[in-house]
């Protein structure tokens, strides 16, 4: 049996055997009846060579070989936990403001500030958890960062006055802003061929988290009253910091940091839980090297990526806050153009008026949030088909044409279409951000760029208030003009960004050379498989 690699990063040989061209390997002594591998060119390869071109194999090559079994679901799950209690924490955001606004018969700009400050929280708290994450570990960061979040949040329940109750929200904000490390630990233990369908379908229990938060409120709030319904809301994260200790270290941090046999130790657990051999050989320890540095992410080879991210995701967040914003107000006017008119003759209300939400506001809330499972659908269908950097633009594009839809003045039934639509698609973005982010960057800077990027759509959250309700009030055409232009320069981002990562393995290293990928060449896999000279471009 002749198995033909080649070799494109870093290895225990010289730079002279490491030279990027094809290797013929005869594999003598392998038995016929092993599990075959199927690999992207079609060839297989037995489960018990991960790495035969050598006797020593990279992380890579192990959760590749290791692949995805009972480990990665219960990661799933886990993972999932806390995405759902973010999304609960930011869905409470839209139930407790008008309850606070009557209850304590609040000024307005009193309650924007209550939403407002859990961004501002999340913003400058989301570089901290990045740089913490990289500098002690994935699991280090998110276990503080959600024990945090479980503290304040329990303790903001029984604020007695406002003061007390904003401040204590902007710490729950503080620690909402570690949540995205989760998606930075579970990429790290994910294979290449299910890491985008996995993350994706995280994604779900964002979507969970908001409906059980709108159920919750239905049952809680006429009886029981806000105080018990944020004390309620914290129970995803009280189930989360009992079982995250459970949790191993990324074994690609732990070799970054040269902790090799902690690395090992942790593969080994994977492999035992799957049912799968370990690949044969010595695990090899990457080149150490700076971790959590912010200049990284501005070397040349990061530099413009970094730069288009940032837009990207300030343009998700500012867009998809925004359309939810929007959504409340468009269906109390009716459309458009009664957003237009009524703005003109509407007489000026009191700040201090307030309307307690009904049975029928919280069925608004539920249906508006249903569409972000037809957002994971479409993502997770054309993300590996068209690539990560496309389904960013497409998501941007169709939000873009049904919001520049909506200046037709349509009825109800197409406004809600529309209005449908456009979420589904920018959740998609969104989603397909998280993808792409942690797989872009390496793993010594992997989770201060996830990091800086969620700060930057905190930024995008914190300013959209502003487009969606105070320039509505002056002119709805020009506030959707706003958003539709937006979304149309960070499709053009996203075609932009210098890497496409579909099919390929996490970096390892920010050298010039990538980490090692397998892949079994068949014919033509020099079609396929870049030269190591241009395989580390940015």
């Amino acid at each position: 049996s002749v198995v033909k690699f080649r070799r494109t990063g870093e290895s225990a040989r010289s730079e002279d055997e490491a030279m990027c061209g094809e290797h013929e390997v005869r594999i003598e002594g392998v038995h016929r009846d092993l599990e075959p591998v199927e690999l992207a060119g079609g060839a297989a390869v037995p489960k018990e060579f991960a790495n035969p071109t050598d006797d020593t194999f990279l992380v890579e090559d192990a959760v590749e070989a290791i692949g995805f079994g009972k480990f990665q679901w219960k990661l799933s799950i886990l993972t999932g936990l806390a995405w759902m209690a973010d999304a609960m924490e930011m869905m409470i955001l839209s139930i407790l403001a008008p309850q606070l606004h009557c209850e304590w018969r609040l000024p307005s700009w009193q309650v924007a500030l209550l939403t407002s400050v859990v961004f501002i929280g999340m913003m400058l708290s989301s570089s901290f958890w990045g740089n913490v994450s990289d500098q002690y570990g994935r699991k280090t960061g998110l276990k503080v960062s959600v024990l945090w979040t479980l503290f304040y949040g329990v303790l903001s329940a029984f604020a007695p006055v406002y003061g007390w109750i904003l401040f204590l929200r902007g710490l729950v904000g503080i620690g909402i802003g570690g949540v995205p490390q989760s998606v930075t630990l579970y990429a790290e233990f994910l294979p290449m061929r299910s890491r985008a369908k996995c993350i994706l379908l995280i994604e779900v229990f964002w979507a969970l988290g908001t409906v059980f938060e709108v159920l919750l409120a239905i049952m809680v709030m006429p009886t029981l009253g806000w105080r018990w319904l944020l004390l309620l809301s914290t129970l995803p994260l009280m189930i989360f910091s009992v079982l995250c200790f459970w949790l191993p270290e990324s074994a690609r941090y732990d070799v970054l940091t040269g902790n090799q046999e902690k690395a090992l130790t942790t593969l080994k657990r994977i492999a035992k839980e799957n049912g799968v051999p370990m690949p044969l050989g010595k695990l090899t320890v990457a080149r150490q090297e700076d971790r959590g540095k912010i200049r990284d992410l501005f070397s040349p080879q990061f530099r413009w990526t970094t730069i288009l991210l940032w837009f990207i995701w300030f343009s998700n967040a500012f867009s998809y806050y925004g359309l939810v914003l929007l959504t409340t107000e468009l269906f109390q006017a009716g459309d458009v153009c009664s957003v237009s008119k009524g703005r003109r003759t509407m007489e000026p209300r009191c700040s201090f008026e307030c309307k307690y939400l009904t049975e029928n506001d919280y069925k608004d809330l539920l249906w508006t949030t249903l569409s972000e499972f037809p957002g994971v659908l479409v993502t997770l269908w054309v993300i590996d088909q068209i690539g990560r950097k496309k389904t960013m633009a497409l998501s941007f594009i169709v939000f873009s044409f049904c919001i520049l839809l909506l200046l037709a003045c349509v009825g109800r039934t197409a406004l809600t279409v529309f209005l449908f639509i456009a979420r589904a698609f920018i959740s998609g973005g969104f989603q397909a951000a998280y993808v792409y982010t942690p797989e872009v960057y390496p793993t010594a800077t992997r989770a201060l760029g996830l990091g800086t990027c969620s700060g930057m759509a905190r930024v995008g959250a914190l300013l959209t208030p502003f487009i969606a309700q105070v320039m509505l009030e002056s002119s709805a055409y020009l506030t959707l003009s706003v958003y539709c232009c937006c979304s149309i320069l960070a499709a053009i981002a996203s075609c932009a960004l210098p890497i496409e990562t579909t099919g390929r393995g996490l970096q390892e290293s920010s050298h010039r050379q990538w980490g090692q990928e397998m892949v079994g060449c068949a014919s033509h896999s020099s079609e396929r498989i870049p030269r190591s000279s241009s395989g580390s471009q940015n």
